[in-house]
């Protein structure tokens, strides 16, 4: 695309944090990249985007072609943020059935808590309204809706002021025909109310999580709606009108409308940008096992990336605990939709080291964020945080991040920790910041072990990619304990999962309940069922500009033992066998056991429908070989467990060149992030700019 008068144009990505907003700007003129971080607006996310995109265009001015966003927001309405509320909404469904939300699954999030109170249910009871119809399991009418109850119904609606409405009939994964009655007549009767169904939300049994996800979609959509225009309103007015796409929890991309209407997919768009972004460097590698560790400034997370598929799950709840980067179940709301599996740690920069009521050291969940930060930010923040124990440590230039956007002050670090944690352990000073990073660490395993060990992976057949700002400073220390080889940092890992943006694809998720025995369903029937998802993708891809040439599709069955409560995805493949075969391998390598014995169960057919993207070519072999004399350095003093205070050579990424390699202790500084090569390491830099870590092999058995 080219700009009127000659002015570039950008593609921009931007991905909003809990401590930094990152955008990349992608040139389409001279294919150059372009990354900054600012800091974030915890209140107010839609200005830091706005905020991020004015600097852009003061710095390099020119005209934006295509914004691409990812964030939290729908995550944050349900932990509370400030500056967001939840807004009233109405639930319809069948006679008998308005307490589901309520009664939802027998399990407790706290077994042996007396006093543990359950999450207060989404919809207050007297906005939870009923009709007597009913459909069955197989999906045949018993009982009809009566017109009178529809009016009397609109009556009841109108006499309050809600922001939406969800249907949630029994059994309409099997026949819709009711909720798309009730939706047809409310639509005519209430003409500016969104209207939400679960068949078109999630057409799947089970009717509580199939109602909660409904719900949550109702209470969404409002919300989305009106940060993401007011987006489009800020836009306006620095004169940079372009159209919006949004990152959806399955990695793939919605555009503005789908966004603003199936908003429930977008509640997890900013963690799954980063393993995107690794999916698309992994298939550019030839890289089939990847680990991804993405620290930020408020968390760390961790995924992977198998045969270069993000691996994914299928269920998530929002807004409730998280122990130890897992989530505990039946303490927040589920949601059923396609999740980039991802296990999240309050582990970033800004998270705060204390000393509990026992004398003993602890290092989160409480996190400085952007606003005041960090003690070394000098913004307000006296508590020691991970960023200052970095920084005491001489892992971090002392003269500031970003270039020195960002500058640093040791001694407000060092009086932090004095006052609030020295004083108290009786340990020196280095020590106690070690101990911090030693604690933040073994999370950070934790959180890794999570998504291979638990799902039935070694780790130690993996390639660890950090990303994030402080990824790389802590990637060779956690691959130690962790098993791990080999370390990849990517050429602006700082801004990684913004990157990720720009190289997604469109993807939409279709599924069909069946719930029978698999041994006795015929070939054809399946095919049947593929072919009607996939009609249904080519009508809604076409509306995003997708011919059906541009539509690859992935197909898959979940299936488990008659009398399981959960599935597990197999890909299709053409022989019933083979798929048999492979869920019993998967069933073994999942839980320990395998019952070939015991018959399947087919619950979902599963279309998923990806629109290819043209992609800029961020990655090529433009890094020239140098002589690794001729590349500068500097010295300062690190400290290492091991060593204590030792000379520690200082590069500059942006001076290292295809070819180069040196050993630990180094430092590599650059203006999203630095990597830390401990002694024990190597390191050098790929054709592609990447730096890869690796471990010295020992004599130690």
């Amino acid at each position: 695309m080219t700009s009127a008068e000659g002015r570039a144009t950008y593609k921009i990505g931007i991905d909003v944090g809990g401590t930094f907003t990152d955008l990349v700007a992608y040139n389409e003129q001279t294919a150059e990249m372009v990354t900054l971080k600012s800091h974030s607006v915890p209140a107010n996310p839609g200005k830091g985007v706005l905020n991020a995109i004015d600097t852009l265009l003061k710095n390099h001015p020119g005209d934006i072609s295509l914004l691409v966003h990812a964030s939290t927001i729908g995550t944050n309405l349900f932990l509370g943020q400030m500056g967001l509320d939840i807004p009233t909404v109405a639930l319809i469904t069948t006679a008998g059935f308005a307490d589901v939300l309520e009664i939802g699954r027998q399990k407790r999030a706290q077994v042996y808590n007396p006093f543990f109170q359950r999450p207060p249910a989404l919809i207050d009871k007297k906005y939870r309204f009923t009709i007597h119809e009913r459909i069955n399991a197989q999906g045949h009418i018993v009982q009809k809706i009566q017109p009178s109850e529809l009016d009397e119904l609109v009556v009841r609606l109108k006499k309050e002021k809600f922001a939406a409405i969800a249907i949630s009939f029994l059994h309409s994964y099997k026949n819709n025909q009711h909720e798309m009655e009730v939706k047809e007549f409310l639509q005519k009767a209430l003409p500016d109310l969104p209207i939400i169904t679960s068949f078109e939300v999630d057409p799947e049994y089970r009717e509580y999580e199939r109602t909660s996800t409904t719900v949550l979609n109702a209470i969404l959509t409002p919300v989305i709606s009106k940060y993401l225009t007011t987006i489009i309103d800020g836009l306006g007015q620095v004169n940079a009108m372009c159209p919006i796409q949004v990152m959806q929890s399955n990695g793939g991309l919605a555009s503005f409308e789908s966004a603003c209407n199936l908003p429930v997919a977008t509640i997890e768009s900013g963690p799954a940008t980063g393993v995107t972004a690794a999916a698309h460097l992994s298939k550019v590698m030839d890289l089939d096992k990847v680990l991804c560790f993405d620290m930020g400034g408020t968390t760390a997370k961790a995924g992977a990336v198998i045969n270069q598929q993000p691996q994914m799950i299928h269920e998530y709840e929002v807004g409730g605990e998280v122990h130890a980067g897992r989530m505990i179940k039946s303490s927040g709301y589920p949601v059923r939709y396609p999740f980039i599996d991802m296990a999240e740690i309050s582990a970033g920069g800004g998270t705060i080291a204390y000393i509990d009521d026992f004398g003993n050291l602890k290092v989160g969940p409480m996190s400085a964020g952007a606003d005041p930060g960090p003690a070394c930010y000098e913004k307000g923040g006296d508590h020691p945080t991970i960023t200052d124990a970095n920084l005491i440590l001489g892992r971090l230039n002392p003269q500031g991040l970003s270039g020195g956007d960002v500058p640093l002050s040791l001694s407000a670090s060092t009086e932090a920790f004095l006052s609030k944690l020295v004083s108290k352990l009786d340990i020196s000073l280095e020590l106690s910041a070690l101990g911090i990073i030693d604690i933040v660490n073994q999370q950070m395993i934790r959180a890794l072990r999570l998504i291979s060990v638990e799902r039935g992976y070694d780790p130690r057949e993996f390639v660890l990619l950090a990303y994030g700002g402080g990824g790389p400073n802590h990637a060779a220390a956690i691959a130690d304990g962790f098993g791990v080889k080999t370390v990849l940092i990517p050429a602006n890992p700082g801004v990684f999962s913004a990157m990720g943006l720009l190289i997604a694809d469109f993807r939409n998720d279709y599924k069909s309940c069946l719930l029978c025995d698999f041994s006795h369903l015929d070939e054809s029937e399946i095919l049947t069922h593929f072919a009607a998802l996939k009609k249904r993708s080519i009508a809604e891809f076409s509306k995003e500009g997708f011919a059906e040439k541009d539509i690859k599709y992935e197909l898959s069955l979940e299936l488990r033992y008659a009398g399981q409560s959960f599935e597990i995805s197999i890909p299709w493949q053409a022989d019933k066998e083979k798929i048999v075969t492979k869920f019993h391998q998967r069933h073994r390598e999942m839980y320990g056991y395998a019952s070939p014995e015991d018959e399947l169960e087919l619950v979902n057919i599963v279309l998923t429908a990806i629109g290819i993207t043209d992609k800029p070519q961020i990655y090529s072999s433009s890094h020239h070989s140098h002589d690794e004399g001729d590349i500068p350095f500097t010295k300062r003093k690190v400290y290492f467990r091991d060593t204590g205070w030792a000379s520690c050579k200082i590069y500059q990424r942006k001076n290292l060149f295809a070819g180069f390699r040196d050993s630990g202790p180094v430092i590599i500084e650059q203006y999203d992030s630095t990597t830390l090569v401990p002694c024990n390491w190597d390191v050098e830099c790929d054709g592609l700019g990447n730096l890869k870590l690796t471990r010295k092999e020992t004599d130690d058995v």
